[in-house]
């Protein structure tokens, strides 16, 4: 099956929209095909605002209407916790949350960018899209993250060549219970190191401060910009250390 054939039996479906690469790839084909795609993006302590803006762009630039729910996820227990599982609690609390708005909006199918490359085994968070019957044509259409790439490239698209991002709750440990004001400051110090020209690199919360992981490229911007991380960061977290295993980017 093609996409255009999953949107032609689809003609109207609501997509859990978060501005990067599969999601704005699967927005478009589902307007190119002429269907009624509404994306919804949730925004909550996780998102970084450049997420927010880069949906917002994307969607101005398709002509589509972007929805924004705002929600404070740290309201529920299950997730501020920072357990195992974190990322099904997470999931189930924020896909019932889209669904019911969708519902709301007219819309009975609820879709999401999981592509052909993405892990299918029982994962948390997996588990909680497959337990709410949400959709992803993007896998059930073979599609992989190289194939998006491509295809996003060709229909000039930004987000073709945008880093993976995973939301700002994986950047504290397992267990570590997860504030906003953490997050906060994740966020500021991800922001910093994106101004001097770091990209696809992590800070990650440590029990004294954080953990700078960049790939092996990327080494020699560190040294160069040594002080300019420190004196940014310092204001930020207590300890600050650059983790000598580089960082393995991930599609």
């Amino acid at each position: 099956m093609t996409l255009e054939q999953f949107f032609s039996q689809n003609p109207r479906a609501a997509i859990a929209f978060s501005g990067g690469v599969d999601s704005a790839f699967l927005l478009w084909a589902g307007i190119e095909a002429g269907a009624e795609a509404r994306p919804y993006f949730v925004k909550t302590p996780f998102q970084p605002q450049f997420e927010l803006e880069d949906a917002q762009r994307l969607c101005t630039r398709l002509g589509a209407e972007l929805i924004v729910v705002e929600f404070d996820i740290l309201s529920d227990p299950a997730v501020a916790a920072n357990p195992a599982d974190r990322c099904y609690h997470c999931k189930k609390r924020l896909f019932s949350l889209l669904r019911e708005r969708a519902a709301a909006d007219g819309f009975s199918l609820l879709l999401d960018g999981t592509n052909a490359s993405d892990d299918a085994g029982d994962r948390p968070g997996t588990r909680a899209l497959r337990e709410l019957e949400v959709r992803s044509p993007l896998r059930e259409c073979g599609l992989t993250k190289e194939m998006i790439r491509a295809r996003s490239k060709q229909a000039g698209l930004f987000t073709w060549d945008k880093p993976s991002y995973a939301c700002l709750a994986t950047r504290a440990p397992t267990g570590q219970t997860i504030t906003r004001e953490a997050l906060e400051k994740v966020e500021r110090g991800e922001a910093l190191l994106s101004g001097l020209g770091f990209r696809d690199f992590r800070l990650r919360l440590t029990a004294g401060g954080c953990r700078l992981q960049v790939t092996e490229e990327q080494f020699s911007l560190v040294q160069r910009y040594r002080e300019d991380i420190l004196t940014g960061l310092a204001p930020l977290f207590s300890e600050i250390v650059l983790d000598l295993k580089p960082r393995i980017p991930i599609d």
